[in-house]
């Protein structure tokens, strides 16, 4: 535990989501706290780094049929192209 905590070691994605998983809390819960930058390791916040990311990943893996998932996507893509439409 102690190469991770030091960050001598990483730790997978997938192992960190199925952490959270068996912990059930987002996988941001293990962020909470990091100084600005840190978790992408860019300097800078990506869209990746934010909690609302993480937690509508999870909502949109909770869907357990593929085909609902698909159009949950479907559906959100064409929200957004359409804000875009209105907007520009």
């Amino acid at each position: 535990m102690q190469k991770y905590e030091a960050g001598r070691n990483g730790i997978a994605a997938s192992r960190l989501w199925q952490l959270a998983e068996a912990l059930d809390v987002p996988v941001s819960f293990f962020f909470d706290g990091m100084p600005d930058g840190r978790a992408a390791g860019t300097g800078g916040e990506t869209p990746l780094d934010r909690r609302e990311t993480l937690d509508l990943l999870a909502c949109y893996y909770r869907l357990a049929a593929p085909k609902l998932r698909r159009r949950v996507l479907a559906l959100l893509a064409a929200t957004v192209a359409a804000l875009e439409d209105t907007v520009a």
